[in-house]
């Protein structure tokens, strides 16, 4: 089956931090997935006004984050594509 989905930048090398990575095991998460939405552009679950900011971010060159919710208790996880777009994160709120 072809995708129709459109890659809107590079994730350059993708890391992941020890709470991400319990987080989707816990959940069920795959890395994957989470990685393709954020760089289609589903943003997940940040509000109207840092939508618009990834949205110039791509256009421009800046970073961007993606926040998701996962669980049956909706625990956020962060992904971040460095402006260089070097690499791309998966870690938790705290560990920021």
């Amino acid at each position: 089956m072809k995708s129709n989905r459109r890659f809107l930048f590079p994730l350059g090398r993708t890391l992941m931090t020890l709470g991400a990575r319990e987080l989707m095991h816990r959940t069920g998460t795959q890395p994957f997935q989470l990685l393709l939405r954020h760089q289609c552009g589903d943003w997940g679950v940040p509000d109207a006004e840092d939508r618009a900011t990834n949205d110039r971010a791509v256009i421009e060159g800046a970073r961007v984050l993606s926040v998701y919710e996962l669980g049956d208790s909706r625990e956020k996880i962060w992904i971040i594509t460095e402006a260089d777009r070097g690499a791309t994160t998966a870690l938790l709120p705290s560990e920021y």
